[in-house]
């Protein structure tokens, strides 16, 4: 009896254990098949990731591959800009040689041609200076042989010599005498070209009074208003713009003569931001008509019946404003008085 329990006791505890073999066999294919299924996944996955990126790779070589093919064109093409570019400076440097040396050429041409005009300029001074010789002394003194024989024979012989005959030598006397004036103002005008300028402040409104006063002091009787613009100063030739001031003022006296009363007028206006003094009178005027005539040398608006003069003073005025860098007008209406403008 005891020996059976056993022994049904030991096939209770194999049967037990072999179930749990069982169930630990069964558990581990379980666990087996279990990591198999995911082995397989994790090996799928890996594959398929391995794909994509082979696949990213793949298109970034050919991303890659592409973009080194457009640089290469693009650094081809700036290559062939750069070489094209490089030909043009290469032929601007040539033409720019050349031109250099065109230069020199005719620089030296130049200097050749100043030389020789300037030996030119001198001889032609020269001549100048001889005929101005020769005017003042060889035709002075026929003239003043002239004037001086007219004149004795008006002293001397005035009781043999009838009205009409002492008019005569009356009139032979102002010939030679206006020709001598005409002499030295000819002379005056070729030497203002020839003289050395000194450019220095000058003060113009102060030049102004002092001519006024002494124009005053030729006539003291006349009325005559002189209205200055005080302050006015430029750079010049302060003896050359003397004889300026003094042409234009004397010629607003003179043809102001004739009215009771005058108004004479120095100042400055601004025309594109240049100055531009002027010299105002209201008295006889001129036909605007004859303007272009107004500065030409000798040249007069007016008999000699009615003003004096050689017709030399504006030429004078142009000559010196011109050197000065500056230009010279006139606006005028018969009878309304005249404005001569002008700029250094």
């Amino acid at each position: 009896m005891l020996t059976t329990a056993m022994e049904n006791e030991e096939n209770e505890l194999l049967k037990q254990r072999s179930i749990e073999a069982n169930a630990s066999a069964h558990q581990t294919t379980f666990l087996t098949i279990f990591g198999s299924i995911i082995a397989s996944i994790i090996v799928g996955l890996a594959a398929t990731i391995t794909n994509q990126e082979l696949v990213k790779r793949k298109r970034m070589e050919n991303s890659l591959q592409k973009a080194r093919d457009e640089l290469e064109i693009k650094v081809n093409k700036r290559t062939a800009e750069l070489r094209n570019t490089n030909e043009e400076l290469q032929t601007e440097i040539n033409e720019r040689k050349k031109a250099e040396s065109e230069i020199l050429r005719l620089n030296v041409q130049l200097e050749q041609r100043v030389a020789e005009r300037t030996a030119q300029l001198e001889a032609t001074n020269k001549e100048m200076e001889a005929f101005s010789y020769s005017v003042s002394h060889d035709l002075r003194t026929p003239l003043r042989s002239i004037d001086g024989f007219s004149q004795a024979l008006l002293e001397d012989y005035a009781d043999r010599l009838d009205a009409l005959g002492q008019n005569y030598l009356q009139r032979v006397r102002a010939a030679t005498q206006r020709m001598a004036q005409l002499i030295d103002d000819l002379l005056n005008l070729s030497r203002l070209t020839r003289s050395e300028m000194r450019c220095e402040k000058v003060y113009l409104s102060a030049l102004v009074e002092a001519i006024a006063t002494e124009l005053h002091k030729t006539q003291p009787e006349r009325q005559v208003e002189f209205i200055i613009t005080p302050g006015l100063v430029t750079n010049g030739d302060p003896h050359l713009l003397r004889i300026v001031l003094e042409n234009l003022l004397g010629n607003a006296w003179k043809f102001t003569g004739k009215h009771q009363r005058a108004r004479i007028e120095f100042g400055l206006v601004q025309q594109l931001n240049t100055h531009v003094y002027f010299v105002r009178d209201d008295g006889t005027g001129f036909d605007m008509a004859y303007v272009e005539k107004l500065f030409g040398a000798f040249q007069r608006l007016h008999a000699m019946t009615e003003f004096e003069g050689t017709g030399i003073g504006l030429a004078t005025v142009q000559r010196i404003v011109h050197r000065h860098g500056g230009r010279v007008w006139a606006q005028s209406t018969v009878e309304q008085g005249a404005t001569f403008y002008f700029t250094l």
